[in-house]
Formats: C-alpha cells, structure tokens, sequence
C-alpha cells in the first residue's frame, strides 16, 4: 500500500446551520499534514456532522475550509475522493451479515470500481486479484487486525466481532484507497481504558505513515489536534415568535348578544343590529348586565331605558 502525503486541514469561521438551528459554527483549525484530530465534544453537540462536512460528505453554510488546498464547499467531490470514512454510524456501516472476509473483499472491489484507474480493470484476473489480496494485507496490518486470532479465522461473522476488532476492520476497509485523510466516527464508545489506549496508539501509527487522521471522540488524547464542539443553545435571534394562544377566560368575554345571535335568522339578526344601534350609548351597559344576571332581572331593570331598549330585550328573549 502506498503512503501517502496526509491533507493539510484549514478551516475558519467554519459552521453549519440546519432547520432547527445552528449544528456547529464558528470552528477554526490549522493542522499539518499527518495531524492526529480529535473533535471532542458531548454526543449531540454536532461533532458527526462536523466531521462529514470536513470530509465533503456535508454541505457547510457559513465560512470555508481547506483539505489539501480543496476549498470547501466548492470543491466537496475533489475532498471525497481524498478522504475516506472508516467507522460512521448511520453512514458506512459495516454488514453484520457478511463474514470478515467477505466484508474486506466487497472494500477492495467497491475500491478499484470507483477510485482505481480504467486501465485497472483491463488487467487479467488473476493480476487484479493478486494485487487485491496483497492491498488487504498490507492494510490489515496497518490496522492491526490479525485474522488468524479471531474465532473463525476470515470466516467469522462481522457481527461476532468485539469492539475493538470491528474498528480495525473498519480502518482496514478504508486504507484500501490510501486516502490523505482517514476519518471515523465514536472513536471511544464502549471501550475499555486498555481497549481506547490501544485504538489511540493504532490512529497514531496512521498518522505517522503520513495519513492525516480525523477522529470524533468524547476525550481526546493530549497529543492531538483538538477541535471542541459545544451543546446546542438555543438561537434566540433566529427562534420564531411564540403562538398566540386563547385562555378559556379571554374565550369567556369573548360574548356577543346569548344564545339569539346562534340560532336567530340573519334577518332577524340584522334587525336586531339597528335596534342596538339606536339604543345609543347605552347599549354597552346592557349587554354586560345580561351576562351577569337573568333574563327576568334584566326585563324588570330595563322598563325605564325607553320604548327602543323594550324591543331590542324583546328580540335578544
């Protein structure tokens, strides 16, 4: 396997904003080829998608960044082609129901479809697989996986892998290319102290090859580039307004004229509407007394309010 020049990684005033807000932002970074980077942060504080938008697999929204002088967003096809992802959840898993070699040939041959040259595949079969067998040993021992110590040999399920071992698969896989930066996600979930001391010593001896790394992880080691992301806040600046909502009391003076303005006729509605109007000033008095007392007692409060007001208590009855 060749040993490439790792990717210089730049980035400033790097961030990405979604539907509900802002995913990271305001991330800056200068690292040299064969860097060791850690992104660290809690889970959900955007450290997955920070790492798939330095790679060219996520379009960033604000600010720029620089994977071996590929300006992104513009360039985000030229960075795929350089980068490669090991372990992403969600994103590259690997097939529980393959066997590790099966796992580690569907790689090479995904590999020399898309990323090898058209000559490549113009070469006899026996070349092309001789060559592939020597491409996955070479990057077996560059991730440290020894196939003759698992339970089956090659032929053990991927899904029977420890932890650690499925890691090593994963970084395997993604050395078949010889990318310039090597990328992978919860780096240290579910490891032992013994087992993420081991998994750190293995992306160090990547970086020293030349490959710079990128590895998202909850604690990052004191010799790596480290680059923080925070929990989400709340963007105050960008929230909508809050709904308008009714409380029951405010729906409660929200009256108009009983049960007649419901169930009453539109003619009889409108009548009653002139007969308000010509009640003058006073009709606003009694419509609250209507709906404080009864009907009786509004009859006998209003015999002295005039001829007009009788015929406007008679329609509203």
């Amino acid at each position: 396997m060749d040993s490439p020049h790792g990717a210089a990684v730049k980035a400033e005033d790097f961030g990405l904003k979604g539907p509900r807000g802002w995913v990271f932002r305001e991330i800056g970074i200068d690292a040299a080829p064969g860097s060791l980077i850690a992104v660290e942060g809690p889970s959900g504080s955007g450290r997955t998608c920070l790492l798939l938008a330095l790679t060219g697999r996520m379009k960033p929204t604000r600010g720029h960044a620089e994977i071996d002088q590929h300006r992104l967003p513009k360039k985000m096809a030229a960075v795929r082609r350089i980068a490669a992802l090991a372990h992403v959840p969600g994103v590259n898993d690997l097939d529980q129901a393959l066997t590790v070699a099966e796992q580690l040939r569907e790689g090479a041959l995904l590999q020399r479809r898309y990323d090898a040259p058209v000559r490549a595949l113009l070469r006899p079969r026996a070349e092309r697989r001789a060559r592939a067998a020597a491409r996955i040993d070479e990057a077996l021992a560059t991730a440290g996986l020894d196939l003759a110590t698992l339970p089956k040999g090659e032929r053990t399920s991927v899904r029977d892998l420890e932890r650690l071992e499925a890691v090593r698969l994963s970084v395997a896989i993604a050395l078949l290319g010889s990318p310039r930066l090597l990328a992978l996600d919860d780096l240290d979930l579910k490891l032992s102290d013994t087992e993420r001391t081991e998994a750190w010593a293995l992306l160090r001896s990547i970086a020293a090859r030349g490959t710079t790394v990128l590895a998202v992880c909850s604690e990052a080691p004191a010799d790596a580039v480290v680059l923080r992301t925070s929990p989400k806040e709340p963007d105050t600046a960008d929230a909508p307004e809050a709904p308008v909502t009714v409380t029951p009391a405010a729906a409660d003076r929200k009256i108009t004229w009983g049960s007649a303005a419901k169930s009453a006729p539109k003619v009889e509605a409108e009548a009653q509407a002139e007969a308000d109007a010509d009640a003058g000033p006073d009709t606003a008095a009694i419509a609250e007394n209507d709906t404080e007392n009864d009907t009786e007692n509004d009859t006998q409060n209003d015999d002295t309010k005039g001829a007009d007001d009788e015929v406007a208590e008679a329609r509203r009855a």
